[in-house]
């Protein structure tokens, strides 16, 4: 059998990145390894596939959408769902259903989804590795909302997430951010803002002071996660 070649991808650092372009690496799918997609989000960087077949972008946008807990406004509607809901929550407990529902949910501000076959062996792939986690929303044995994301080395961010009951994303939001503060993370990286996280106290930065923060919190060397059980 024919092997598939695989690039290592080289990723522009320090000033280069902060005063650079948005895009600063292109590449096919193969490129989507465990080791660059690693060497990406250390660096503040992330793909952003356009299509099956179409070029995949590497960014660092300029502006940057987090979410600082200390801000984090549920509002007494989530408050009082997170109460009556009477619903469980996970971690890592069903990555693969996790993902595949994000790539399935209906976005109207976008059209297809992003999370291709590939992004969904890629990132199946990083969450083997042990650095990418999803939050699973619970009502009895049903999967009805959660998120995934990447542990950029002691700092989570956030990729997609997705719903099929009211307010059970927001609750897998409110449910990590009480997770990643009680281990000491104060705020997490959302990429884009949206309406939906907008409500819940999101904000944006600018490039310098995201990547300024991602390097002091991956300094702190703290583990977020424990190992996957095999």
């Amino acid at each position: 059998m024919r092997s598939v070649l695989r690039p290592t991808l080289i990723f522009p650092e320090g000033a280069a990145l902060a005063r650079g372009r948005e895009v600063v690496a292109s590449s096919d799918a193969t490129a989507l390894t465990v080791e660059n997609l690693r060497a990406a989000y250390r660096r503040g960087i992330f793909p952003w596939p356009g299509g099956v077949t179409a070029p995949i972008p590497w960014c660092c946008p300029r502006v940057r959408a987090v979410l600082v807990f200390d801000e984090l406004t549920p509002g007494r509607t989530l408050e009082k769902a997170a109460r009556k809901s009477g619903w469980s929550y996970s971690i890592d407990r069903a990555f693969p259903a996790v993902i595949a529902a994000c790539a399935a949910a209906s976005r109207p501000e976008q059209e297809g989804t992003w999370i291709s076959p590939a992004v969904l062996e890629a990132y199946t792939a990083l969450h083997r590795a042990g650095q990418a986690h999803s939050v699973e929303v619970w009502q009895g044995e049903d999967l009805v909302g959660g998120l995934y994301g990447v542990d950029a080395g002691g700092f989570f961010g956030g990729e997609s997430m997705f719903h099929r009951v009211d307010n059970a994303s927001k609750l897998a939001i409110w449910f990590l951010a009480t997770y990643l503060r009680e281990r000491g993370q104060a705020w997490m990286d959302i990429q884009q803002l949206t309406p939906h996280l907008a409500r819940l106290g999101a904000r944006e930065v600018t490039r310098a002071v995201f990547l300024a923060g991602l390097a002091k919190e991956i300094g702190v060397g703290r583990e977020l996660f424990p190992p996957l059980s095999v």
